[in-house]
């Protein structure tokens, strides 16, 4: 898959984007360089490989360091929210903003 001029003019307007023309040009190539890069990648057979949680995890077994969670603050809610102009049930609520 690549792009053509016209096409990257065209997502350009989509994102309200003012590029001049040696900007869409680069944008081109880059964008056609990165549509390569995921080509290369599509045609490596990955049958039966595991996904790896860390890329480390393919040569070396990763210990994750995870701590318990441990409450260290008292719930201060009802205290949070007292200047608050609406409160519901313990959530803050706002005005509608999308229309």
């Amino acid at each position: 898959m690549s792009l053509t001029l016209q096409e990257i003019d065209r997502i350009a307007h989509l994102a309200r984007l003012e590029l001049k023309a040696e900007e869409s040009e680069r944008m081109l190539t880059n964008i056609n360089g990165f549509f390569g890069i995921v080509e290369a990648m599509r045609v490596v057979n990955t049958d039966g490989i595991e996904p790896l949680a860390h890329p480390v995890a393919a040569f070396q077994e990763v210990q994750l360091r995870l701590r318990e969670d441990q409450v260290t603050e008292p719930d201060q809610r009802e205290a949070n929210q007292r200047s608050a102009p609406a409160v519901e049930r313990g959530l803050f609520l706002v005005p509608k903003v999308i229309e």
